[in-house]
């Protein structure tokens, strides 16, 4: 018997609700009322990946999940729901209900266990034998022997000599059709191996030979080189990137999302299958991305793809601001914002101290010392900022031979002063290239050497021709126009550019619009005077800021004056959104805003612009890119920044809850 689950996880014909976010947080605090993790920590994860992708499947099953840190042993809840509960399942609502609960650092043999049940759960007579339990007993015993092969078993080698079969290699390679198929998904818990169980058994049925690679947590074995090669087409059935995808150039392929990979396994070894015959069928390019007559993925418009490259440039960008950006303000803290670290440290180090001074540190001063040193230090990751975002840009578009050239064409921006702009166009434009050249069928000696040597090479070379000869001017001059006009900034405008801004935070909660404004914002910082208290650009900044700190304040306010506006999840949701919006984390509202979207997020809009406004109106500037209130230290006009926090978060607070008792309800009085 597995401890992974146990009968007081177990709830039978129960009523927990008609949709995912009441049924996840009732099977979250069953997890939390065993000891195995802290409810409100567990339920916001799981609720996190819902809102990802709907974890209903059909059949009316429903497998909510998520790895967090908030679980202290894997775990199980079951639930069989009567009434049934919408969790996004195209043929209607879910019965049967398991909240798979892995721990952040989810040890192998767990993760095993775990991917086996999401196995069973697409064979029909473990499903039937679900809702056929008549005790939590039964459902343990049932769930026992599903994991049951999870359990480690002989090498394949002492497999063979037991069975007396040959092993895979010695096999003859042309009785059946040989496919390949990698399925992941962005937790790799659950429907990575959902989907590798049902293209396994659709395989099965079609007689076809199928190796699979299921990319997920529990890790699991990589497809041998040899069975690669000998695969007439590859199944990506993936949510998120394929691992070293330029293992199968020039396979056919068929591309997807995890999902159907579960829901229509047939189909995709049919479409497999078509394509190993078909000489035009799209493939796997040398470089790594698939290549097709098409410039968009199977059923992706070239519009969503964008974004996406854009976005993967952003979250990669991130970390370098976010490190650059705070290591600068606590030098400004430390050392006075008139600190001049490179003249410090060149001056003065541990090898090379002042005459008469015993080191560096003594004749400046520790402080100042310290100072400097976070100013330098901040200064460099920052001029990461540009180069980053053109490389992951590249990256998300061409795979690995992408990466090298955007970063190159993102220096070049920052030396031809097109600024973040100059860094996208560039990003983009070396993507593009690397992606063209990678869907070219090279012989296989050459094949090799496409990834690493020549695509990067020769995209290098052309996006630096057309960016130095074609699109830097221009660039330049849009960028040059656009730091003229912030710095000439009169009052109106710039309470009319805090709003905008403000109204972007809010609109979609961490998405793409809210990502442009902090794009924004961040690049401008990057290349302001952070020693000059009136920099238009540390306004910019702070106006985002403040605006993305408004919505999980206000919400978090709204709960307090109105509880029984609110459902009981939400309530406990409200109590974690004091710190998230305090620390300048906007999806803290997510959980609110996608439940009541009509009501929630213009709200939410109407306080962040006004929050904005009054930042950027009363000169209220920011050198640090992130930390919410705790980075005051790197507030100009400090009392101005909390006045703008407190009038947008009542302004907010006051419009959602007035929202929200128009037309509706109020739910059950507290501890009904």
């Amino acid at each position: 018997m597995t401890d992974l689950i146990v009968p007081e996880l177990v709830g039978l014909d129960i009523d927990l609700g008609t949709d995912a976010r009441a049924v996840i947080p009732a099977l979250a605090q069953r997890v939390a009322d065993a000891g195995r993790a802290e409810a409100e920590g567990l339920a916001r994860d799981a609720l996190t990946r819902e809102g990802q992708s709907a974890t209903g499947l059909p059949g009316g099953i429903a497998i909510p999940h998520c790895r967090s840190a908030a679980v202290s042993k894997a775990s199980l809840a079951f639930a069989r729901l009567s009434p049934a509960a919408d969790f996004g399942a195209p043929d209607g609502p879910a019965d049967l209900a398991f909240l798979i609960a892995a721990p952040a650092e989810g040890d192998a043999d767990h993760l095993a266990l775990l991917s086996a049940l999401a196995r069973a759960l697409v064979r029909p007579d473990f499903t039937a034998a679900l809702r056929a339990a008549t005790s939590p007993e039964e459902i343990v015993e049932l769930v026992d022997e599903a994991v049951a092969p999870a359990a480690p078993s002989p090498a394949p080698e002492a497999a063979a000599e037991e069975s007396g079969q040959p092993d895979e290699d010695t096999a003859t390679e042309d009785e059946t059709v040989s496919l390949v198929a990698v399925t992941a998904c962005p937790t790799g818990i659950a429907h990575t191996y959902m989907a590798a169980e049902s293209l396994e058994r659709a395989a099965a049925e079609a007689g076809v030979e199928l190796h699979i690679e299921p990319q997920g947590s529990s890790g699991g074995k990589r497809l041998d080189p040899a069975v690669i090669d000998r695969a007439r087409a590859v199944i990506f059935a993936t949510d998120v990137g394929v691992k070293d995808k330029s293992r199968f150039a020039g396979k056919p392929v068929i591309e997807s999302g995890v999902k159907r990979g579960i829901d229509d396994g047939p189909g995709m070894i049919r479409d497999a299958l078509a394509a190993a015959d078909d000489p035009n069928a799209r493939r796997v390019a040398a470089g790594g991305s698939s290549s097709s007559s098409s410039s968009t993925a199977e059923g992706t418009s070239f519009g969503l793809r964008l974004r996406q490259w854009l976005l993967t440039g952003v979250s990669y960008m991130i970390p370098f601001v976010a490190a650059g950006g705070l290591l600068i303000a606590l030098g400004f803290l430390l050392g006075g914002y008139d600190i001049d670290g490179e003249a410090i440290l060149g001056d003065y180090t541990l090898f090379n101290p002042p005459p008469g001074a015993e080191n560096a540190a003594v004749s400046v001063g520790w402080l100042t010392y310290l100072g400097a040193v976070f100013s330098v230090v901040g200064g460099y990751a920052m001029m990461f900022l540009v180069p980053a975002l053109a490389g992951y840009i590249a990256y998300a578009m061409a795979d690995r031979p992408g990466i090298a050239p955007g970063f190159v064409m993102g220096y070049l921006a920052t030396q031809s002063d097109t600024g973040f702009l100059g860094g996208i166009v560039g990003g983009l434009l070396a993507g593009a290239i690397a992606m063209s050249f990678s869907r070219l069928q090279p012989p296989r000696w050459l094949a090799g050497l496409m990834p690493v040597v020549i695509i990067p090479l020769v995209t290098t070379l052309v996006a630096g021709l057309i960016m130095v000869i074609v699109l830097g001017k221009p660039i330049a001059w849009i960028m040059n126009g656009l730091e003229d006009w912030l710095t000439g900034m009169s009052d109106g405008s710039t309470f009319i550019l805090g709003a905008v801004l403000g109204l972007m935070m809010a609109t979609d909660l961490g998405g793409p619009i809210n990502k442009s404004a902090y794009l924004f914002a961040t690049a401008g910082l990057a290349e302001a005077n952070l020693g000059d208290p009136d920099s238009p650009q540390m306004m910019i900044m702070a106006a985002v800021m403040i605006g993305g700190m408004t919505p999980p304040l206000a919400l978090a306010l709204s709960t307090l004056l109105r509880p029984r506006l609110y459902t009981q999840e939400e309530r406990e949701n409200g109590k974690a959104a004091w710190l998230l919006g305090a620390a300048f984390i906007s999806e803290g509202a997510i959980p609110f805003a996608a439940a009541d979207p009509l009501r929630v997020i213009p709200s939410m809009m109407l306080g962040s612009a006004a929050a904005g406004a009054i930042a950027m109106g009363t000169g209220v500037t920011l050198a640090a890119p992130h930390g919410g209130i705790f980075v005051f230290f790197a507030v100009g006009n400090v009392l101005w920044f909390f006045v703008a926090i407190i009038v947008g978060t009542l302004v907010s607070a006051l419009a959602v809850t007035l929202a929200k008792q128009i037309g509706r309800k109020p739910t059950a009085p507290i501890g009904a």
